[in-house]
């Protein structure tokens, strides 16, 4: 369960910081607070479990796997067509 939570939080981080970068290249400027928030939560979470449980091949691959995938989604859902 906790590395299924960090996979969670890594996609989730990852996710939010391709949107914000977007949000920044697009000059949307009301969604820029609310996804530094949610990136503050999801760093504070991630950075306190890498403490907690020490680096460690399932705990990378968690982070790692969850990071392509939060960054892959967002880049989808930002599509212009």
């Amino acid at each position: 369960m906790i590395y299924f939570s960090a996979f969670l939080a890594s996609f989730l981080f990852v996710g939010l910081k391709a949107m914000q970068q977007i949000n920044v290249v697009r000059d949307q400027k009301l969604r820029i607070m609310p996804t530094s928030i949610g990136l503050a939560a999801c760093e504070f979470y991630l950075v306190g479990y890498m403490v907690k449980l020490g680096p460690s091949v399932p705990s990378v691959a968690a982070v790692g796997i969850g990071a392509g995938l939060g960054c892959l989604l967002a880049m989808k859902l930002n599509r212009r067509k």
